[in-house]
């Protein structure tokens, strides 16, 4: 068995508040391959926070703790400012939830596209911008000169987000994080984002950690499937067993959704249990 891309033991983050410590992740463990690999969970579970952790992005006077947080077999914990900043973009990527508040509103698409390839790259402008078109064409952009020229405040959501996956991939990363990628977009044009990605990521060989509140699209979508609650993985699954889920967390989850071949008269509530928040299986 290959070594994995990422390796994560034990890592947590913690915030000093009036009232103590608040430990948004704790004790999240996870080895990621060249796969798609899922998080999913309600608002405030830690998934969002846990890629932030990875990359480097929680600041003070938030603390980032792990008994091992590896890439490829290289520490990446705690690490000085600027060779993360090295890494970010090199070799691992987030596209963040929505592109209006990620893409400068300043600077058109292809200057963006171009600083951050030039950045990773050291390559000249001729190459960077013919590397942002190529990038552009990849995501299924049909005319990318003209969106090269153009501002963010002129595109659509749909093409927003495929800017941004545009972006984070053109210095051709390992790993990338996609944190809600298609949470603002609609049925049609969410579809079309996630073909983009699996062909890109399969062609490229890389890792992608899908963080998710749809649990429907993460079993449609990705590999293996983390469940996060309160800060820790309580269930992890092969994506393809995920309705066959066996914490009673994931069970709500799902019990919790609507579903057209199985109507009801009231969706059930999801009851919580404090136990829940120290039964920590398949970390």
């Amino acid at each position: 068995m290959s070594a994995p891309l990422l390796s994560v033991r034990n890592l947590r983050v913690s915030f000093p508040t009036r009232s103590g410590t608040f430990e948004a992740v704790r004790g999240v463990s996870f080895d990621l391959g060249r796969e798609r690999l899922g998080v999913v969970g309600e608002s405030g579970s830690g998934k969002s926070m846990t890629g932030r952790a990875i990359l480097g992005l929680v600041r003070p006077p938030g603390k980032v703790s792990a008994d091992r947080l590896d890439l490829n077999g290289e520490t990446i914990l705690n690490l000085p400012e600027r060779r993360m900043r090295a890494l970010r973009g090199a070799r691992i990527s987030m596209v963040m939830q929505d592109p209006k508040f990620s893409l400068n509103p300043v600077m058109t698409v292809g200057q963006q596209i171009m600083e951050a390839y030039r950045l990773h790259s050291g390559q000249g402008g001729k190459a960077a911008r013919e590397k942002a078109l190529e990038m552009l064409s990849a995501v299924q952009i049909r005319d990318p000169e003209r969106v090269f020229d153009a501002y963010p405040h002129e595109v659509s959501g749909g093409m927003g987000q495929r800017i941004m996956i545009a972006m984070m991939l053109a210095p051709d990363p390992e790993i990338l994080i996609a944190d809600e990628p298609t949470s603002a977009l609609d049925v049609s044009v969410r579809n079309e984002v996630l073909r983009i990605m699996d062909k890109l990521v399969t062609e490229r060989g890389m890792g992608l950690i899908f963080v998710s509140h749809d649990l429907n699209l993460v079993a449609q979508f990705c590999d293996r499937v983390l469940i996060m609650y309160a800060g820790q993985v309580v269930e992890e699954i092969a994506a393809k067993d995920l309705h066959q889920a066996r914490h009673p967390y994931t069970q709500g989850l799902l019990e919790s959704l609507p579903r057209l071949d199985h109507p009801v008269e009231r969706l059930a509530v999801l009851q919580r249990q404090d136990s829940w928040r120290n039964d920590v299986k398949g970390a």
